[in-house]
């Protein structure tokens, strides 16, 4: 799976100095830097080099001020990875490409350094505004079976494990959870039930999600 390779390329964005966090806004791998707040870096992953990939970059490049593809180094040496076609493509792109080893080794096949398409400042806004609102890095990138731990899902469920001994008011979860108010009167997945006035309780489809998602929260 695409998740084997996010390990190796999130180290490699690491070593760079860059926060990576996997799965954000159907990015399969965001990158930003506290010192340089304005470039947001961008992964996507597959298994082989193929134009699939290069059409997600493509898809990204709006988004992004670096976009790197990554894929699995073939083992005979002989894929697209070698393809000198392939690699001029990705350089008149302005792509970073990435060949991840069998054994995890991450070598650097094109440097990203061409001009990058214009940017869509919506789409780049709230990619960055969900990589900083989210809590650790709950998802492996190029994962697509399991819904996402979004921020979003990260606070509702914050609210659902305060509420599992007892009913409670969106200002005592503020502290926990900004969105407290918004979460709890919207009830999105269904978790949360109004018992009176300003006072919430855990539905059984609450307690069930929680005890699913359990050992993805992050404390």
């Amino acid at each position: 799976m695409e998740t084997s390779l996010y390990e190796p390329v999130k180290r490699f964005l690491e070593q760079l100095g860059y926060t990576v966090k996997g799965e954000v806004r159907n990015c399969d791998i965001v990158a930003l830097r506290d010192d340089d707040p304005a470039v947001v870096v961008i992964g996507e992953l597959k298994l082989a080099f193929n134009l699939e990939l290069i059409l997600q970059g493509v898809d990204r490049a709006t988004m992004g001020d670096e976009i790197w593809l990554a894929a699995r180094l073939s083992a005979n040496g002989k894929g697209r990875e070698s393809d000198p076609r392939y690699r001029n493509l990705c350089r008149r792109l302005g792509f970073g490409l990435l060949g991840v080893s069998a054994t995890g080794r991450v070598d650097v096949l094109v440097s990203p350094i061409s001009p990058m398409p214009r940017k869509d400042p919506r789409r780049r806004s709230r990619l960055m505004e969900e990589h900083r609102r989210r809590q650790g890095d709950p998802v492996a990138g190029g994962g697509t079976r399991k819904p996402i731990m979004t921020a979003y899902r990260q606070q509702a469920l914050a609210c659902a494990a305060a509420m599992t001994a007892a009913p409670q008011r969106p200002r005592d979860l503020k502290h926990i959870c900004p969105d407290a108010q918004k979460i709890l009167h919207r009830n999105v997945y269904g978790w949360f039930q109004r018992a009176e006035r300003g006072v919430y309780v855990l539905t059984e489809l609450g307690r069930s999600a929680l005890a699913s998602w359990q050992p993805d929260i992050t404390p």
